[in-house]
């Protein structure tokens, strides 16, 4: 066994200048594991952890870990399995927070690893009483809308659920499809389809590409998106790719969107669970007011812990698809057929979707369709407002003039679409 250790003194200034900083080590040739530990103060410092193998990107667990291994057959959720290829590696570490005195970090690999990955918990599936697709909101022919989330977390990032788990609470919630997208990582898609099967919902692959300047969501099976790289590259490959990338809460906090683009993605996630700390404002409208042009507009309730409030499905993204598959749901996507719902029940612990029988707002071609909104009021993109008299309304909608969205008469939105 060898043991490599080294102390390594980030500064601001490498802050400044090298926001992962790469930390090296050499794998010899037949080595079947390794691990990596990181020590230091977490009073006044956060030190993300990742890693990049000789052969390229084997995976990121942010702040949430400041361990991994890496073996042959099994590896800590974040990492992808393997056998290590011999040549340079680097622990790299993401200076997130670095106080003015600098910070020690202490890096530790240790080859062959001196432990095995500790199991996965499993999930027992959960009953289903509703399934979103169920409700039939009027749709083209040949299209169905299923109801979904277009962001979630497991423990392959900062998550504390197993996939499963997410799973489970995606069909508690009466979802049909509900993308997984773990921090600047694709180990959790090769489980994917097995947990999917398992409790009776689409997965959806998707890595949240996250970085310090905002974060965006990359859907489909498309690889690793490298969070490393200027966010146009992010736009650019994953259309190369034939995936789907979305800007992800634009408006939230410290993790707003402020990267530079020439060109942007084809979807946002305007309706953000965070919204529904003020649904009546208008933040993320004028956000989207800067738009140059159409966009596909996606919600995510962003789940990450039970001790967390949002459930997901809050908000809830519906798309019109030909079926439920991941395929079909993404190429929905693409076309621009989503629309968004946010009522849901708090029982002062817990907000749950609620998706049968709630307002709901609906593109049919030129026009858009109000379902059990009777009482609301239509408004669109520039402030103009038509009130909704009948249980299933349809109003001619210039697209140019979106997003159409339902409020209630105390201004709080409940639905939404393009």
């Amino acid at each position: 066994m060898t043991v490599i250790r080294r102390r390594v003194h980030v500064t601001v200034d490498q802050q400044n200048e090298q926001r992962y900083l790469p930390v090296p080590f050499e794998v010899p040739p037949g080595t079947d594991s390794l691990e990596v530990v990181i020590r230091f103060d977490p009073t006044e410092s956060g030190i993300d952890l990742g890693c990049d193998g000789a052969a390229g990107w084997r995976g990121w667990s942010g702040g949430a870990r400041t361990d991994y291994v890496i073996a042959r057959d099994d590896a800590t959720p974040g990492y992808l399995p393997g056998e290590p290829e011999p040549g340079e590696w680097n622990v790299v570490l993401g200076l997130h927070r670095v106080p003015a005195q600098g910070v020690d970090v202490d890096v530790e690999i240790t080859i062959p690893a001196s432990r095995p990955v500790p199991p996965i918990p499993d999930a027992a599936p959960a009953t289903r009483a509703v399934r979103g697709s169920d409700r039939g909101l009027p749709a083209e022919p040949g299209l169905t809308w299923f109801a979904g989330d277009f962001h979630g977390h497991t423990i392959h990032s900062d998550g504390r659920l197993p996939i499963g788990g997410l799973a489970a609470l995606g069909v508690a919630s009466g979802l049909d499809f509900l993308a997984v997208t773990d921090h600047n990582t694709t180990s959790h898609h090769a489980h994917l389809p097995a947990e999917g099967a398992k409790h009776g919902i689409t997965l959806l692959p998707g890595q949240e590409v996250t970085t310090h300047l905002g974060h965006a969501n990359a859907f489909g099976d498309i690889g690793f998106i490298d969070f490393r790289r200027p966010a146009q590259e992010w736009v650019d490959e994953v259309e190369r790719r034939g995936g789907v990338l979305s800007i992800n809460h634009p408006i939230s906090g410290d993790c707003s969107w402020v990267h530079r683009l020439e060109r942007r993605p084809a979807a946002v996630e305007l309706w953000h669970a965070t919204w529904y700390l003020e649904l009546i404002s208008t933040a993320p409208f004028s956000w989207f007011r800067t738009w140059p042009e159409g966009a596909t507009l996606l919600g995510g309730s962003d789940f990450h812990m039970l001790e967390e409030p949002q459930r997901p499905g809050t908000p809830t993204t519906w798309v019109a698809a030909e079926d439920a598959s991941a395929e079909a749901i993404l190429e929905g996507v693409r076309a621009g057929r989503t629309a968004i719902t946010g009522t849901g029940s708090f029982d002062g612990q817990v907000l749950m979707p609620q998706l049968m029988g709630v307002p709901a707002l609906v593109r049919l071609g030129g026009d858009v369709v109000a379902v059990d909104a009777e009482g609301l009021v239509l408004v669109d993109g520039a402030g103009n407002r038509r009130s909704v008299r009948s249980a299933r309304e349809t109003f001619a909608a210039d697209p140019a003039d979106g997003p159409y969205h339902l409020v209630l008469a105390d201004r709080r939105i409940l639905a939404l679409c393009a």
